[in-house]
C-alpha cells in the first residue's frame, strides 16, 4: 500500500516538473495520500501488536522476575486494548457523522465516510487481536499462579 503510494506520489512530482512540457500531477494526490496513509498505519497495528512490536523498555523489565513481567505485559496490553476501543469508538462515531453530513474531499470530491470505514475496518480488527492478546496474557498468569 505505502509502496503504491510512494510510486504515486513520484510520478506526480515528475508531472509537476514537467508541466512546460505540457505534462501535470495526479489530480487530488494529496488526498489520495492521506486516505491511504491513514489505512496502512491502521492496519499496521494489529500486526505490531499481535507480533509485540511496538515499543519496549526492556532493560528495566530485564531486571524483573518473569511473574512481574507477565503482569506489566497484562497492563501494557489491556492499556492498548482500550486505546484501540477508544479510537474505534470515536472513528465509528466521526464515519458517521461524515456519512450523514455528506462531506467530501475537496478535489476528488470522494466521500470522507469512504476513507474513515476503511480505517474502521481496520482499527476493529485492532481491537479483537488486542482482546485476544489481553485474554492470552490472563491466561499465561494464571497459568504462572499454579506453577
Amino acid at each position: 500500500m505505502l509502496s503504491l503510494i510512494g510510486i504515486m506520489v513520484l510520478i506526480s512530482i515528475i508531472g509537476r516538473a514537467l508541466i512546460p512540457f505540457g505534462f501535470s500531477s495526479i489530480k487530488g494526490d494529496f488526498e489520495i495520500v492521506e486516505f491511504g496513509v491513514a489505512f496502512a498505519v491502521f492496519s499496521f497495528m494489529p500486526y505490531a501488536q499481535l507480533t509485540r512490536a511496538h515499543a519496549e523498555v526492556s532493560f528495566i523489565a530485564e531486571r524483573f522476575s518473569i511473574k512481574i513481567n507477565k503482569i506489566i505485559n497484562l497492563i501494557a496490553d489491556s492499556l492498548i486494548f482500550l486505546i484501540a476501543s477508544l479510537l474505534t469508538w470515536r472513528m465509528n462515531i466521526g464515519a458517521i457523522e461524515k456519512f450523514q453530513n455528506g462531506e467530501t474531499s475537496f478535489i476528488l470530491q470522494i466521500p470522507l465516510y469512504l476513507a474513515y470505514s476503511l480505517s474502521l475496518f481496520a482499527l476493529y480488527i485492532w481491537v479483537f487481536i488486542a482482546g485476544f492478546i489481553v485474554i492470552r496474557d490472563l491466561l499465561k498468569l494464571m497459568r504462572a499462579k499454579f506453577e
